[in-house]
């Protein structure tokens, strides 16, 4: 699936979207990974779907921290930017396995350099930047994911 935004609130209004048709609820651990160049959205996007769930501070992407955790009731969302990440080995120091249950969801920009020590993607969502818009495909890679497209492409409400 590729969607085309032209503004920051369109590509926060998909991240919505995307919060919105979410699936399996409390007891489904949801991984999405964003991959994209510098700029490109991955966290204008991430910052539409944790308002969505409930945020109404600032959604920042934690370059520095490496990792954000919002807890929102039904679900706790993690929010990874492992762009500073010289070491898979460092993901270790962030005892993300205590993270990865039911009723978690893993937002995960630059996964690449996470290696295999971060769980497999649902979701991968690729945004690319031109000139006056933004290209942001979706791919499945579990059930759970292709379960997720198909609710994105439902015209009826999710929920």
């Amino acid at each position: 699936m590729v969607v085309r935004t032209s503004s920051a609130e369109e590509t926060e209004g998909f991240g919505a979207r995307l919060a919105g048709t979410r699936p399996g609820g409390d007891d489904t651990l949801c991984v999405v990974y964003l991959t994209g160049d510098l700029g490109a959205g991955k966290t204008t996007l991430t910052r539409g779907l944790l308002r969505s769930l409930g945020v109404t501070g600032a959604v920042r992407s934690p370059t520095y921290t490496l990792l954000e955790i919002y807890e929102l009731g039904a679900v706790t969302a993690l929010h990874l930017d492992l762009y500073r990440l010289s070491d898979p080995a460092e993901l270790h120091n962030l005892g993300l396995r205590e993270w990865a249950r039911g009723g978690h969801l893993w937002l995960i920009e630059w996964p690449e350099r996470g290696g295999e020590l971060l769980p497999a993607a649902d979701l991968v969502i690729t945004l690319t930047a031109g000139d006056s818009s933004h290209d942001i495909e979706v791919s499945a890679r579990t059930d759970t994911g292709t379960a997720w497209i198909n609710r994105l492409n439902d015209p009826a409400p999710a929920r």
